[in-house]
């Protein structure tokens, strides 16, 4: 049983209308012409379109994930590779953002902050102190988690500079 005998039997075509839409079609097909189902052209368009929006959701999905990962990577690595602070009681001033912060740190962890063998990172709005190895790790997924990374190779002295022999000590308190 047809789809059009289906119609008619439940009363939605006539007679007349089915007779009239075969005749339409009869005489498509013996024009050459192409009898193009609007309905299947619609699906298929839709088809196509749910399928690159899929796709477009399934990207962001993915970046987001992979920014959550990356994410997690560096709250492990600052968590697990933090330095105590405990008992500090020297307070070592630098830069965050503009602005001048103060931590207390213990002249042991001022002297690594100070030969670059120690950095400082931000986590949840709290400064820790790192090992260098760590922080280039760290910088290596977000570089804003670094806040401090002192660097001794930038501070090799010009032969032509006439104030070298005045070398101003890294660890002046100001």
């Amino acid at each position: 049983m047809s789809l059009q005998d289906q119609l008619m039997k439940a009363g939605l075509v006539s007679k007349h209308d089915a007779k009239k839409a075969n005749k339409a079609k009869h005489r498509a097909l013996k024009s050459g012409k192409k009898v193009i189902n609007e309905a299947k052209a619609d699906a298929a368009q839709k088809r196509v379109d749910q399928a690159e929006r899929d796709r477009q959701l399934n990207a962001e999905r993915k970046a987001e994930a992979d920014k959550k990962a990356v994410q997690a990577q560096i709250r492990q690595l600052i968590t697990v590779n933090a330095q105590s602070r405990d008992k500090g009681e020297l307070a070592y001033n630098f830069s965050d953002n503009g602005r001048i912060t103060k931590i207390f740190v213990t002249p042991a962890l001022q002297q690594g902050l100070v030969n670059g063998q120690l950095a400082i990172a931000t986590l949840d709005d709290k400064y820790h102190l790192i090992a260098t190895a760590v922080a280039e790790k760290v910088a290596q997924r977000d570089a804003s988690a670094i806040v401090l990374l002192n660097d001794k190779a930038k501070d090799a002295v010009d032969e032509d500079d006439p104030y070298a022999d005045y070398q101003i000590p890294d660890d002046l308190m100001w």
